[in-house]
Order: C-alpha cells, then sequence, then structure tokens
C-alpha cells in the first residue's frame, strides 16, 4: 500500500476547519491535466472539497472541438485494440486490479476529498473497482466468444453467433461515486474491444483522471480512452451526441432527453437514472441486525447513492422496537471531515444537496411530519453538512413521500401485512432497489419476487446485489434502462452477428422436385423435429 496522497494542514483535525485544510501535492494536478483532452490555453474550473469549499486545484475545461478531437483519436485506435486477443485485454485488467489496490490510499484521499464521504465508505468504491475488473477479466472469454446455435435444419444449417464490438463508447459519469462510476462502466467497454471517450463529473475529475493514469500504467494503448472536461449541458451532451453506445448515469430528467437523443440516432443507451427505495422490515426480523443495517443502507454518502434506502416500511408488531435501536444507533452517528477511519457519514456535496435536503425536512415538518433524529444542518463540521434524519408521520402531501432526495433522509411507515408492505415498497415511480429484512429466506425470496425492482436484498440494504457482479443490476420504471454488470453489462457494448453455413441442400426446392412435393417434405420434417424436441 502506498502512503496518503494528500498533505493536511495543522487545521485539518478541528471541528471548525479552515477554507483549505487539506493541500495535493505540488505538480499532482498539472500531471492529472495532461490525459484531459482540451486547448493548450483552455478556460479552467475549480476542484473544490465538500468537507471545506475550499480549493485543491485548477483542471482544464474542453470545447466542443476537444470532444470531436477526441472521437477522432479514439476511431483511429479502436481497431488497434480491437485486434488484440481477449486475453490480453483482461490482463490488462487484473493488473489495474492490483494497482487499484496498491494506490487505495491516495485513491481514498482524493474520493473523501471530491465526495464528502467518509473512509469506509470511500473504500466501498476500491472494492467495487477491483471487483468488476476481477470478474470481468476472468469471465470475458466466456461472455464473448462465438456460440453455436440451433440451425434452421439440423446438421445442414450451422449457425454461429459472434459478437462485435460498438466501436467508440460515450460514457458521462455522476459525482458521488468518483472512482466506481467513473471507471467500473468503462471497464466492460473496453474489454469488449470498444474505445471509451468519457466525461466525468467536474465535482469528481481527480479522481477519475488518477483512476485513468493507473489505466494507462496498466497498459492500455494510447488513444483507446479519451478524457474530456466541462459542463453536463454542453460537454457531456456533446460526448454522448457522437457516441456508437452511450452510457449515462444522473437523474430521471436528464435521462429522459438522454434516451431520445440515442433514439432519434437509433443507437443504444443503457441508462442508472433515480430511485426512492424501500426496506421492509417485517415482524419476525432480527431488529438490531436490521437496525445496524438500515444506518449504512440510508446513510452510506450521506444518502447520495441511487440505490441507498429513503423508506423504510416497518411491520407494526416490530415498528417500535426497531425504532428504538434505528434512532438510538443514528444520534450516535460520529459526523466529520477527516481523512480518516473511524466516522459514519461525510458531507453533502455542495450548496445544491443541502438545500434540497434542506427543503424536504422543512417542508416535511411544516406538514406535520416528527423528526425522531437530526432535521438540522451542522456548519460548524463544514459547510453542507447536515444530521442524519429520520421522519415518521410522511404523507402524499410532503415532497420527500415521492421525490428522491438523495440526502441523508429516511422516512418511516407501519404496516400490517406483508402484502400491505409489498404495495407500499411499489407506490413509486421508481424501481431501483430495494430490501427485506426476514429470519425465513424462503419468505424473504417470495417477498422480493413481487417487488418491482432491478435489484432486491434480503437481510441487506444495498451491498449484496451490488457486489454481485456476475449478476445484472440495473432499474425498472423511471429509474432506468439497461443493466450493469455480468453478462449483460458486457453483452451491451457489442453488436450481435448470426453467421449461418449452409450445407449440402438448399432451403429450397431441389431441382426436378416439384414444389409441392417439396412443401410436403417440409412439413414433414417440422413435424419430426416437434416430435424430436427440437426447438
Amino acid at each position: 500500500m502506498t502512503e496518503s496522497l494528500v498533505v493536511p494542514t495543522e487545521s485539518s483535525a478541528s471541528q471548525k476547519p479552515s477554507p483549505a485544510p487539506y493541500v495535493l501535492p505540488a505538480g499532482l494536478a498539472e500531471r492529472l491535466a495532461r490525459r484531459v483532452v482540451a486547448p493548450a490555453r483552455a478556460q479552467t474550473q475549480p476542484c473544490v472539497t465538500p468537507f471545506t469549499g475550499g480549493h485543491l486545484a485548477d483542471l482544464p475545461v474542453s470545447t466542443i472541438d476537444s470532444v470531436d478531437h477526441a472521437y477522432r483519436a479514439a476511431g483511429e485506435a479502436q481497431p488497434r485494440w480491437a485486434a488484440q486477443s481477449i486475453a490480453d485485454r483482461a490482463r490488462m485488467l487484473l493488473r489495474l486490479h492490483d494497482l487499484v489496490l496498491r494506490h487505495q490510499d491516495e485513491l481514498l484521499d482524493l474520493i473523501q476529498l471530491e465526495s464528502g464521504k467518509t473512509r469506509r465508505q470511500a473504500f466501498e468504491e476500491v472494492l467495487d473497482v477491483a471487483g468488476v475488473c476481477r470478474h470481468y477479466a476472468r469471465k470475458a472469454s466466456e461472455y464473448l466468444r462465438p456460440r453455436k446455435r440451433l440451425g434452421a435444419i439440423p446438421v445442414l444449417t450451422q449457425t454461429v453467433e459472434l459478437r462485435h464490438p460498438k466501436g467508440v463508447v460515450g460514457v458521462v459519469a455522476p459525482w458521488n461515486y468518483p472512482l466506481s462510476m467513473s471507471i467500473t462502466d468503462i471497464i466492460p467497454a473496453l474489454l469488449a474491444g470498444n474505445a471509451v471517450v468519457v466525461r466525468p463529473d467536474e465535482k469528481a475529475a481527480l479522481t477519475a483522471l488518477r483512476s485513468f493514469e493507473l489505466l494507462d500504467q496498466a497498459g492500455l494503448p494510447e488513444g483507446v480512452l479519451q478524457v474530456v472536461l466541462g459542463d453536463g449541458p454542453t460537454i457531456g451532451k456533446a460526448v454522448l451526441d457522437r457516441a456508437d453506445y452511450v452510457m449515462y448515469t444522473g437523474s430521471t430528467r436528464t435521462g429522459r432527453s438522454v434516451a431520445r437523443d440515442a433514439a432519434e440516432r437509433l443507437i443504444g443507451a443503457s441508462l442508472e437514472l433515480g430511485g426512492k427505495n424501500a426496506m421492509y422490515v417485517a415482524a419476525d426480523a432480527n431488529l438490531k441486525a436490521a437496525a445496524d443495517c438500515a444506518v449504512r443502507s440510508v446513510f452510506s454518502s450521506a444518502g447520495q447513492l441511487c440505490v441507498s434506502i429513503e423508506r423504510l416500511v416497518l411491520h407494526e408488531e416490530i415498528a417500535q422496537e426497531f425504532l428504538t435501536h434505528f434512532v438510538a444507533k443514528v444520534r450516535d452517528m460520529r459526523l466529520g471531515p477527516d481523512l480518516a477511519w473511524g466516522n459514519d457519514m461525510g458531507s453533502l456535496i455542495s450548496q445544491q444537496q443541502l438545500d434540497r435536503v434542506t427543503a424536504h425536512v422543512e417542508d416535511a415538518r411544516s406538514k406535520g411530519a416528527s423528526v425522531l433524529a437530526g432535521g438540522r444542518a451542522r456548519p460548524e463540521i463544514g459547510p453542507y453538512f447536515y444530521e442524519p434524519t429520520i421522519l415518521e408521520g410522511v404523507t402524499a402531501t410532503m415532497a420527500c413521500r415521492d421525490e428522491e432526495t438523495f440526502g441523508p433522509l429516511v422516512s418511516v411507515y407501519r404496516v400490517s401485512t406483508d402484502d400491505e408492505a409489498v404495495e407500499l415498497a411499489n407506490d413509486t415511480s421508481y424501481g431501483l432497489n430495494a430490501s427485506v429484512f426476514t429470519q425465513d429466506v424462503s419468505r424473504g425470496r417470495a417477498l422480493a419476487a413481487r417487488i418491482k425492482a432491478g435489484t432486491v436484498n434480503v437481510n441487506d440494504g444495498y451491498i449484496a446485489a451490488w457486489a454481485s457482479n456476475g449478476a445484472p443490476m440495473g432499474g425498472m420504471r423511471q429509474s432506468g434502462v439497461g443493466r450493469r454488470h455480468g453478462a449483460e453489462g458486457i453483452h451491451k457494448y457489442t453488436e450481435v452477428q448470426t453467421v449461418a453455413v449452409q450445407h449440402v441442400m438448399p432451403i429450397a426446392p431441389v431441382k426436378g422436385v416439384p414444389e409441392k412435393a417439396w412443401a410436403k417434405g417440409m412439413v414433414l420434417a417440422l413435424k419430426a423435429m416437434k416430435a424430436g424436441g427440437l426447438s
């Protein structure tokens, strides 16, 4: 393991941090900036830390011409990259796996500084990247190999399914998981033989650029991955408008526009969008374990996670006992901006996110909801800190009932039956993630199957499904289209081609055989194939 990358100043441990309690080593930002496709004298954008609002670095801003240049360079490099064997590409990913683990301390520093999350929650991103690298490196040959398919006429028709790269994939990544979301969508795209043009969010660019530097160190050829920086409406849109395939993570509102634009060009798109995820704690649940998991699942990354839990659905028989455990744990949570292990929750990313959380809490409070814990900002810790908050008595008149908060806020609901719990879990336009706590696993599986969400965790909040890299992850309804992980997570970056070879005789009347007789023979053949169980 390497030593920490970021140098703390003397004030870094203070409860009242100075405007810039952490500084980057000299030359780091300049080195990372060289990876960005931008004009020689580009405008710059500041990188700030939500821990204090302090300035970290300045990075160049790309232009539309920069995006065009990036696509030309990626398009030129892609055929050479696709010509390499899958085994060679997989070895590059295994080297990246090792590099991410070796440099985890400096990556954790950058993740924390840019996202505001705690070190433990930042470590989830390191685990995620390593897991995705390992999975696709080991499974790519199986996922992408040619597959024999049943031909039109057994033996005489030999059919094979092939998979080819799409070309140049456009990726627009979000800010909330600056390491994981910047690179894990790129990994299967590259392994499938594509080149990539990526636009990391401006709030998360340092972490993303450091991860791309490690990717280069792992052996990615020059030109295959192009990086541009800039705002979403301009540079992000330009990236997606030029792609052969689109990968977007962000809000449902923007996702609809991305989908419309992709459909207009008749290209594919994978979109992971918003969520309003529910956790049901059944009457037979282990309440202490459920409360521990709820703390992690609601407040990880200060709730700025698409799969985090925003609604707690409690069976009325255990609701009060569960809340006794849960409220006590939430009130005891440690908040702080330290680049060290031990804190339970960090900061929101920006004033915009703080305003949204505050508005949701105050709207609910003014309309009669009860605040069981939290409910206030903590500017003495940092400018965007907000206490982990539990609301009860939330009704349909309150914004937080149906709108995604994307912050450290959860609302509590009581039900009398499993059926009522499933109905409430499904009472949303979203369908990304859900959770069921019960000691009866069969019951849990049955309830999970009834919830309209792309992933459902039994006796876990989100990590169990998210970290199952061999299984697809994505949303139903307004939570998006397409899937990450598993076979679907790499197949989406490929074009499927069927090659059929016909032997001996055509699928047509043979010369000298009357058409009626030929048709009768084909009918007999079809009946024989049905009787023989052929598909």
